[in-house]
Order: structure tokens, then C-alpha cells, then sequence
């Protein structure tokens, strides 16, 4: 039996790690991101823009001080539009490195040639009660209203302000952040109105006639708008040589409203950057 006990524990010791029962250490010790950095970046970009209410300020005005203003302002004349371009951009940013995890600052610009969503609508005649005229014994009014509309908003480019935490894994950096964002935009509207007045009498009759106080064009513009708003995603870093590394990212960016018209931006950008 001490024989067999000799001879079995050589052999074991002469077994390969994982034969028993333990792995070898990681040959790829974990980089250093520790310190500042900077790169150039190229990516695709979508964004939703909702033109729900962009008109509601110019009907308001159309209709002011008068029982078509609140009714007016609660027609969905326009609608939901998408869009997408490509772009490109730089960033640089600051990494602190505690072992294993990574905590930083980064600065984010992404310009766009094309990010353009536009649209146009027709809505009515819709009838208005006027239950509050001066008429005859048993009549009634009411106040038919159209409305053509058009809308425009371009977003130029973005400025991000990030801050981001991610893990260090040998040459990998997985990492998620959230920010403020700014963006530079052009938008304009137009919309178009034209009421037509119906009287029914008690004997069956009616006339109708066309309100020329209301027969308004009204636009509004603005361009380089800067618009503010939140951003939030996940990236993924590998380290290609000492300092250089790779960049595949996704962010999302929700802006303010803008001349009552609201926008939300998807990208995804692949970047290449260096570590000083």
C-alpha cells in the first residue's frame, strides 16, 4: 500500500494543472487606462422627430382671444418622422483606473451633413360649436376649420458631456455612461387656415360664409438653435497596441422640445483612439 501511495502521488504530480482541478494564470495581465486620451470617430445616427404640437404656438396665434384658440390647439396636424445620416467627430476625455475598474470624463462632438426630417399635413373642415352667438329662435353655428401645415428640423452636429464607468478586463474595456448633450439645430413651420361659418335655421335652411379674419399664413423659424438634453449608453474598448485602442459604442440622446417639436436620436459609431 505505500508503495501504490508513492508510486500514485509521482504520477500525480507529473499531471497538468487543470488535470487537477486548477486553471493557469492569465497570461494577459490587465492594460492601464489610467490617464487622458483622445481619438476620431465615424458612426450612423437615426432620430424620431415628433411635429405632434410644433404648430400648436402659431394657431394660438392665428386664433388668439377667440373660442377657436383652445380647440385649435388640440388638432394633431402633423406627425412622426424619421431620418438618418451618417457622421463623424472626435472626443477626448480623462480615465482614473482603482485595480480593476475605471471611472472617467470625456467631451464628445459628432457633426452630420444630412440629418434632416421634414413633413406636411391637411386637417379639415372640422366643426366648431358656437353655442355663444346672438342667432334666431332655434338656430345653430358652428365654425368649419382647415389647416395645412408644414414643418422642417435639421440637426447639424452635437456636443456631448459624459461621465463614465466601465470594467478592465486584460485588453478589454467594457464600460456605460450618461451625460449632458447639446445640440445645434435648424427648424421651421408653416401653417395655413381658412374657417367657414355654417348657420342652420329651425326651418330647415342654413348658410355658410367664409370668415376672412381668419384666412392667415403663419411661420416661424429659427436656426442654430441650441437645444439641450440627457444622454445615456454602453461602449466597448480594446486595446490594440500600448496606447492605441479601438471604440464600438451605442448612445441614446433625448433633447428638449424645440419650437414645441421634440426629438430623440439613436447612433452607433466604431472610433479609433490614442492614450497618452
Amino acid at each position: 500500500m505505500m508503495m501504490f501511495g508513492a508510486v500514485t502521488g509521482a504520477h500525480a504530480a507529473d499531471m497538468p494543472d487543470f488535470l487537477r482541478g486548477s486553471l493557469p494564470a492569465s497570461s494577459a495581465p490587465t492594460r492601464n487606462w489610467d490617464g487622458w486620451y483622445a481619438g476620431g470617430q465615424v458612426g450612423q445616427s437615426w432620430i424620431n422627430t415628433d411635429f405632434g404640437g410644433s404648430v400648436a404656438s402659431l394657431t394660438n396665434s392665428i386664433f388668439r382671444n377667440t373660442t377657436l384658440q383652445a380647440p385649435t390647439a388640440q388638432f394633431n396636424l402633423l406627425g412622426r418622422v424619421n431620418a438618418q445620416s451618417a457622421g463623424f467627430g472626435a472626443f477626448v476625455g480623462r480615465n482614473w483606473q482603482f485595480d480593476d475598474v475605471v471611472v472617467g470624463v470625456e467631451a464628445n462632438y459628432t457633426y452630420w451633413s444630412g440629418l434632416t426630417t421634414s413633413t406636411f399635413g391637411s386637417l379639415g373642415p372640422i366643426q366648431v360649436a358656437q353655442p355663444t352667438l346672438v342667432l334666431p329662435v332655434g338656430a345653430t353655428a358652428a365654425d368649419g376649420v382647415s389647416l395645412n401645415g408644414n414643418a422642417t428640423l435639421k440637426v447639424k452636429d452635437e456636443m456631448t458631456f459624459r461621465g463614465r464607468a466601465g470594467w478592465a478586463t486584460g485588453d478589454f474595456l467594457p464600460y456605460m455612461f450618461g451625460g449632458l448633450a447639446v445640440g445645434r439645430m435648424d427648424v421651421s413651420r408653416t401653417v395655413t387656415s381658412s374657417v367657414t361659418r355654417t348657420i342652420n335655421f329651425s326651418d330647415g335652411t342654413s348658410t355658410s360664409f367664409v370668415l376672412p379674419q381668419f384666412a392667415q399664413t403663419a411661420t416661424d423659424s429659427k436656426t442654430d438653435a441650441f437645444v439641450a438634453g440627457w444622454t445615456a449608453g454602453l461602449g466597448l474598448e480594446y486595446m490594440l497596441w500600448n496606447c492605441v485602442f479601438l471604440r464600438g459604442e451605442w448612445e441614446y440622446v433625448k433633447f428638449m422640445p424645440v419650437k414645441n417639436t421634440s426629438v430623440t436620436q439613436n447612433s452607433v459609431r466604431a472610433a479609433i483612439g490614442y492614450k497618452f
